[in-house]
């Protein structure tokens, strides 16, 4: 290309150096402008958002685990109805019992029902147009005490109503809505979108969630027709989200409370931090594992877009201009409509068949050599792919412990730089080995060529994402055939440019990518690295040992002189592994995680170890052996699932109680039960025989379906969260007037008090599965 080409031996280092800053520069303010604000003092005005006032009922929320129906729950929601009476509102708690809605009614091992009690409360508007909903759960899984999931939402909830009140109203209605029973099952959305009174007119939701302890608080969902909403958004002061994350997290079976809003028709956004995954739903989920900028994010942006939409007319439609593209740039969210998304596509196809034709008749290319490079374009793509799983491969093959982790490592850093350094050696050593043989020109124009044919094929699959490699490529393709026209530091600016456009693009969305998928899904990290370093391979070139001829230099010496830049990047993937390693130990902070349960069958009083890891981790293995098998015939909550087990002694345990109040044998038979656990539990589960067809079925008042077979011999069941003392009325119609079985669970947290169990070391933790530390107790009635 003409920029490296043409510029003197003598200014070619100085020019080098002049790119370098200038991309250095970009890159620093496009990170810079993703990250999280510093967290606001309690004595910042009381107009704004402080993260410090915020971080105040964090701790009053998150003080042990609180799941759905506990005694801790219930102090949770008694304190978030005293708060909000504080600040002159008018709280309500809607007390009903709720399936999962929508795609999600059927769980592995039945349908998922619950009794919630969300607390609702509205702060009204001057001449409400509409409702704005600012959602958050208050109930945590029960291995945590969840200070981030999700008391980082609900805290921020309270921040923003309390910054709300503090001030003039709002033209639009502001119903605050802190639900129930998330982790079980949904059901505390499910409940108010389905039965309170506030939610039949709809409205635009902003829910608030966390998955992990810091990072920036990203927009990652919305509802369709998102142009008007992404409007709104990018008034935040701090606005982080791509259109890229929209696409990506509606193709992923992952649900959050916005799931039921979204499936009843709301408007809405969907919003979380995202980094320290390794807390996630775990005891270390604590307040203090909280990054407080990551709160500062999360709040100031949901009050600016309340704020923001509490002044719209909310009676337009808010879906009419369709899906926008958007993404951080610094200073700004940068948004178009979608209908631009196939146009700007195919105008990159055509720049870049332009630049190829240009630099063709210049000679700076030949068309063999152009497709020789195209071809082999794919090589670096793949292998960086490639490698980058085996990276991840070989720590967990070094570091078994890894493989039980949710996400990621606890401090991941390290090797998220390695995933980088490794597709820059894979790309280094493709561009030293073909340049020489193909010409720097070839391998730059086919690096853009392919990032222009995935921008089509992204225009096709996933229009929200399509921008990732159409806007690079197009930015890129004017930038080079700008300097096939101009000489010397002219064209060097305008390819800067070209690369510039891509480093602001492609590098914050690398950075976002590894803690949205994990480090085992690091490949998907190291595929965009190798589009970033694609369209920076003009200025790779132009700062390459191996660019610049020397005169009576052997070939060999040029060889190893080319190499250099490989074996710098190969180099710095050893030392971030050596050092990931070191740095990222287990102790009683970040302990390894394992996952252990107790199941007592009744019927027969014996009892089992089970546990759900893949693999086998040290401390579990004095439990359970062996390969994994099929439980579901004696505990059918967990459906086809495969599980570990080990011998256990039987403890003293009741089963959950089975009582028929109706018993009608007509040709289809009418069955009214009562399923009541004899002690305390989370939840209770109710299977029937597959050898009786369940016509109908009513669970604690509510008609719920009845085509889902557990496995393992039995058919329709029900997992029943937070049951009430009185336990749970079910009515069963039944295909014929013969015998029917019946096979009953409860289930309890307390896996440490059973006989036979040894405290965990130092060191070793609880995996925050909805599933560790439970005692289940199963029994079999017949009728």
């Amino acid at each position: 290309m003409r920029d490296a080409a043409l510029l003197r031996p003598a200014r070619r280092g100085l020019a080098a150096l002049a790119v370098l800053a200038v991309l250095a520069l970009a890159g620093f303010a496009a990170v810079r402008s993703i990250l999280p604000p510093a967290a606001a003092p309690v004595s910042a005005p009381a107009g704004e958002f402080s993260a410090e006032r915020a971080f105040q009922h964090v701790r009053s929320i998150a003080t042990r685990p609180h799941p759905a129906g506990s005694a801790a729950n219930d102090q949770v929601r008694d304190y978030l109805v005293q708060t909000l009476r504080g600040l002159g509102l008018t709280p309500e708690v809607q007390d009903t019992v709720s399936p999962q809605g929508g795609e999600l009614s059927a769980s592995a091992g039945g349908t998922g029902l619950a009794r919630v009690r969300n607390v609702v409360t509205v702060i009204p508007g001057t001449a409400s147009t509409g409702r704005i909903f600012l959602v958050a759960h208050y109930d945590s899984a029960q291995t945590g005490p969840g200070g981030n999931d999700d008391a980082a939402g609900t805290a921020t909830i309270l921040e923003t109503a309390r910054a709300l009140t503090s001030g003039g109203k709002l033209r639009n209605d502001v119903v605050l809505v802190l639900t129930d029973a998330e982790e079980a099952c949904l059901c505390g959305a499910e409940a108010f979108v389905r039965q309170h009174p506030l939610a039949r007119d709809s409205g635009v939701v902003l829910n608030l969630e966390a998955r992990g302890s810091s990072g920036p608080a990203i927009m990652f969902e919305t509802s369709a027709g998102n142009a008007k909403l992404v409007e709104a958004y990018a008034h935040a002061p701090y606005p982080v989200g791509t259109s890229f994350a929209v696409e990506i997290y509606r193709r992923l079976p992952n649900d959050t409370d916005f799931t039921a809003f979204r499936d009843a028709k709301f408007t809405g956004l969907n919003s979380a931090y995202i980094d320290g995954a390794a807390v996630y739903h775990a005891p270390t989920d604590l307040p203090s594992a909280m990054d407080r900028d990551s709160l500062q994010h999360h709040g100031a942006n949901a009050l600016a877009v309340a704020r923001e939409l509490g002044g719209e007319d909310l009676t337009s439609e808010l879906r009419d201009l369709g899906d926008a593209t958007y993404f951080p740039v610094p200073g700004l969210l940068v948004r178009y409509p979608g209908a631009l998304v196939w146009p700007l596509a195919v105008l990159a196809v055509l720049a870049v068949g332009a630049l190829a034709w240009l630099a063709r008749r210049r000679g700076r290319l030949t068309g063999r050599r152009l497709a020789l490079a195209g071809a082999l374009t794919v090589v670096p793509i793949v292998v960086s792919v490639v490698l980058a799983q085996l990276f991840w491969a070989a720590l967990t093959l070094i570091r078994p412990e890894y493989g039980a982790l949710p996400i990621d490592p606890y401090r991941p850093g390290l090797y998220r730089a390695g995933v980088i350094a490794l597709a820059a050696a894979v790309v280094f050593a493709w561009f030293a080995l073909l340049r020489r043989r193909l010409g720097a020109a070839a391998l730059a124009v086919a690096g853009r060529g392919w990032l222009a044919g995935l921008g089509v094929l992204l225009a096709a699959l996933t229009p929200g994402g399509a921008y990732l490699a159409t806007l690079p490529a197009l930015a890129g393709a004017l930038g080079a055939l700008v300097a096939l026209f101009v000489r010397g530091w002219a064209a060097t600016a305008a390819i800067t440019v070209g690369a510039a456009v891509a480093v602001v693009i492609l590098l914050p969305t690398v950075i976002m990518l590894f803690p949205a998928l994990g480090m085992g899904m690091g490949a998907a990290g190291a595929f965009l690295t190798v589009l970033l370093l694609l369209a920076l391979l003009p200025v790779i070139d132009l700062i390459h040992p191996s660019a610049e001829p020397v005169q009576g230099l052997p070939a060999a010496r040029a060889r190893r002189r080319g190499a250099l830049p490989t074996l710098a990047a190969s180099l710095t993937v050893l030392v971030c592994a050596a050092a990931g390693l070191v740095v990222d130990r287990f102790d009683a902070e970040h302990p390894a995680l394992t996952q252990l349960m107790y199941a007592l069958d009744a019927d027969t009083r014996t009892a089992q170890w089970l546990s759900t890891e893949a693999s086998t981790q040290e401390w579990t293995s004095q439990y359970v052996a062996g390969d994994p098998k099929a439980v579901a015939e004696i505990l059918p909550a967990f459906g086809d699932e495969e599980l570990r087990t080990g011998p256990a002694q039987p403890a003293d345990l009741p089963a959950p109680l089975v009582t028929v109040t109706t018993d009608l044998k007509t040709s289809d038979r009418v069955l009214t039960l009562l399923v009541k656990p004899q002690r305390t539990a989370r939840f209770v589960t109710l299977h029937v025989s597959a050898a009786s067809q369940v016509l109908t079925a009513t669970v604690g008042g509510k008609v719920v379906p009845v085509d889902k077979a557990a496995g393992g011999g039995w058919g329709f069941g029900f997992i029943f969260h937070a049951p009430p003392p009185e336990g749970v009325r079910v009515a069963l119609t039944l295909r014929g007037t013969g015998p029917v079985k019946l096979r009953a669970m409860d289930a309890s947290d307390d896996v440490t008090a059973m006989p036979g169990f040894h405290a965990r070391p130092a060191g070793v933790g609880v995996l925050g599965s909805h599933s560790s530390e439970m005692v289940a107790v199963a029994k079999t009635y017949d009728f």
